[in-house]
């Protein structure tokens, strides 16, 4: 018997409420009842299957699924097959738009039971286990998918949702064969998309930003794109730094030279340049080589600089930090290198700033420099310091520059720090950092400490203009990191500084360097672009090291007890031929004295270039021994005090290595130049309140090395000094340092305000 038709309607109406309000159960019950009373309308049996489905009978789907499809033809079947395909397809679009993710993946999960061949549906699966959590290898390989992506010929699929799946899935960051395999798969369909290259090469540039332990997934991807495209520009780079990171220098080189021999424009072959020459000084030994390298990067840097309008050159981004950096390893001439360097930052700046206009010009990003903002910063709430850095981490400077942050005046300023190319922090990060920045309120589930990918200098620069309004921002990396100096050239703060890194960037767009009356010439403002800002003591400061348990001992290494022990501990990059051969000679002078080696470098390369230099000197080679790198810094500063005297490196002395010889109490040899890098050692000594061992000349290196060697007594009164030191010096001092900063900001912000009105 037929229901009236408003009773029918009632039913209908009432089962798709029911449906609607999630009470799937009453639905199924309602859409059984439409079914009976139209057998012949299969619409109601799909709905039916559906409400079974998200009620959690399963079971009870498939079988009312089956009911229509029941000897049937197969032309016939298909199509009604393809009818609840749309039925379905239609309701996971609707679970998609609000976001209801797992009802979607209910559904597409017995979508792939009626059509498991559908690479759409098998697509969205995997991005729906990546939303989900549920991505790993048995999951990937329960879908077939790999099988599928290999054996298929053409897909005839538009190429957006499979790189928008691979882009996914390997972010997801689950190392798993089938991850691998599911890129590999991908790429075969996707070999002509530059889009994927870039995908698979920055998620390999992330892997090695967030841990080293992921270098070989990192050298992986970087293979699986030069596979398709032998001669990919930034695979070659990839593979270069991936390899030189993981110790297999000799591959590092041959990726390197790869790399320069694929680079076709001017601005890839500078960029390259810098690469290999990097990798070159890494391994040691390659002094002449990196010579010419630095000749053909100056003869190609003045080709673009002669450009008839170099603004429009598409500059690489890592041309600032890489692409002739590594001449400063070569000698002191600051007065060449620092314009060079400014030149190129300025066509990066412009590059960066044309490529993001829009956003720049916005209303929302202008306004954050409008005159009542900017009032509002110093009348209305506390001055907002933010630091921005990639190596907040246990790098050198994590290590130097946490105490600031412990030491600033949480009363007078609110502190922001920005962990760039950081998706997970570590330990150390958040003790020092994250706890270290003002928590002042939540945005959007972000704080004020807040971690951003590589590459994303745009969203960072935004973020801290327009939702944090940072008043000061202090870049931390230098030149080292390419986000954070893409993020300065934006100019997301009205006053930008540069402090610690590598000197300063050489961008435009930062208004002051921090330096001190030491490590900076007085001639050095002609040839910076910066304002150099000299702090009144010193221009770093902590409070001390973490010192371990030291593994080094005399009888170990074969020394006499009443032998004088020289130590240089520096990288590859440091071991210029000059600077051996005067280390060597004093160890010529001092009867009874050992020389150890240590640091990063190839290891048969170092030998060669000591081995070699002390046969020319006439030093015995039995004199010198080459140590492994100690499981830690805090194991490093402990093997320290081995040493009786430590002798520097030049043109590029050390930095952190000086400060913790001299926290240790280890009297340092070292020659002062002009440029940045030559100075750290010595205005580390003179800020310690040491000046014994600081020489101006060849001949005053090898005299201090061998007097300090000779003279026990002034070794032990260079050793107390030093203990005295950490109660007095004002490379101790990290409270002072921080007050003495402070008061730089404070000036530094008054004349903004001063400019900004006048101006």
């Amino acid at each position: 018997m037929l229901l009236h038709a408003s009773t029918f309607s009632d039913l209908q109406q009432s089962a798709e409420y029911a449906f609607s309000q999630s009470e799937y159960a009453r639905a199924a019950l309602l859409y059984e009842q439409l079914a009976e009373q139209e057998p012949d309308q299969v619409h109601w049996i799909w709905r039916l299957g559906l409400a079974h489905v998200l009620s959690g009978s399963e079971a009870e789907a498939q079988r009312a699924w089956r009911r229509p499809l029941m000897d049937l033809e197969r032309e016939p079947a298909d199509r009604l097959s393809a009818d609840l395909l749309q039925i379905l397809q239609t309701q996971i679009e609707q679970f998609e738009g609000s976001e209801a993710w797992q009802q979607s993946w209910l559904i597409r999960q017995h979508m792939r039971q009626i059509d498991p061949e559908n690479i759409l549906n098998l697509l969205s699966l995997m991005r729906l286990g990546v939303k989900l959590r549920l991505l790993n290898g048995e999951y990937i390989a329960s879908l077939n998918i790999v099988e599928q992506l290999r054996s298929a010929t053409n897909l005839h699929l538009d190429a957006e949702p499979l790189l928008q799946t691979v882009t996914q899935v390997v972010d997801f960051g689950y190392d798993d064969p089938q991850v691998r395999d599911f890129a590999e798969a991908a790429m075969r369909h996707l070999q002509g998309s530059t889009a994927l290259f870039q995908v698979l090469v920055d998620h390999a540039l992330r892997l090695i930003d967030y841990d080293l332990l992921n270098l070989p997934r990192a050298i992986y991807y970087g293979k699986l794109c030069l596979s398709f495209d032998e001669n990919h520009l930034d695979a070659l780079a990839l593979l270069t730094a991936a390899n030189e990171l993981s110790g297999q220098l000799s591959e590092a080189i041959e990726y390197g030279q790869r790399c320069r021999d694929a680079a076709q424009n001017l601005n890839d072959k500078v960029m390259v340049n810098g690469l290999l020459g990097y990798r070159l000084l890494k391994i040691g030994g390659y002094w002449e080589e990196t010579k010419a390298l630095y000749a053909e990067a100056k003869a190609s840097l003045k080709q673009v600089f002669e450009h008839s309008d170099p603004s429009q050159l598409p500059i690489h981004p890592l041309m600032p930090g890489i692409s002739f950096h590594y001449a400063y390893y070569l000698d002191d001439k600051p007065n060449e290198l620092r314009p060079l360097q400014n030149q190129v930052s300025a066509l990066y700046q412009n590059s960066l700033r044309r490529i993001h206009k829009e956003q720049l010009q916005a209303d929302s990003y202008q306004q954050r420099f409008s005159a009542p903002v900017i009032q509002a910063a110093r009348t209305q709430r506390k001055l907002r310091i933010g630091y921005i850095a990639h190596y907040v981490n246990r790098h050198p400077v994590g290590f130097l520059s946490r105490w600031l942050l412990k030491h600033h005046d949480r009363d007078r300023y609110d502190i922001y720090t920005y962990h760039v190319g950081r998706r997970e922090l570590t330990e150390f990060t958040e003790q020092w950092f994250v706890q270290a920045s003002s928590v002042l309120a939540e945005q959007g589930n972000r704080f004020a400490a807040a971690t951003f990918d590589r590459g994303a200098e745009i969203d960072i620069a935004k973020h801290i203009c327009e939702q944090d309004q940072i008043d000061i921002l202090v870049d931390l990396d230098s030149v080292t990191f390419v986000t954070t100096y893409g993020v300065m050239a934006l100019r997301p703060a009205p006053v930008q500084i540069t402090w610690l890194g590598l000197d300063a960037s050489g961008i435009p767009a930062i208004d002051y360097y921090l330096a001190d009356p030491y490590v900076l010439p007085e001639s050095a403002q002609d040839y910076y672009s910066e304002k150099i800002w000299r702090m009144p003591r010193t221009y770093l400061a902590i409070d001390g090291f973490e010192v371990g348990v030291p593994t080094l001992r005399r009888d170990k290494l074969d020394i006499p007890q009443d032998a004088v022990i020289y130590l240089t501990a520096q990288c590859g990059y440091k071991r210029h031929p000059d600077i051996v051969r005067l280390q060597l000679r004093v160890l010529k002078n001092v009867a009874n004295s050992y020389l150890l080696v240590k640091g990063t470098a190839d290891e048969a390369t170092v030998k060669s270039l000591f081995t070699q230099i002390a046969e020319e000197e006439g030093v015995s080679v039995d004199r010198l021994r080459f140590l492994p790198l100690d499981p830690n810094e805090e194991t490093h500063r402990a093997n320290l005090a081995i040493a009786d005297v430590v002798l520097d490196t030049f043109p590029y002395s050390g930095a952190t290595t000086t400060m913790e010889t001299l926290w240790m109490g280890v009297p340092v040899v070292t020659k002062v130049g002009q440029q940045w890098a030559s100075r750290n050692s010595y205005a580390m000594m003179m800020n310690a309140g040491i000046s014994e061992g600081i020489a101006w000349s060849d001949e005053e290196y090898v005299e201090w090395g061998a007097r300090l060697g000779k003279d026990a007594s002034l070794r032990e009164q260079i050793a107390l000094k030093l203990k005295q030191s950490r109660q007095t010096a004002p490379l101790w001092n990290a409270e002072q340092f921080a007050r003495d900063v402070e008061q730089a900001y404070e000036q530094m912000w008054d004349l903004y305000l001063q400019q900004s009105r006048f101006g």
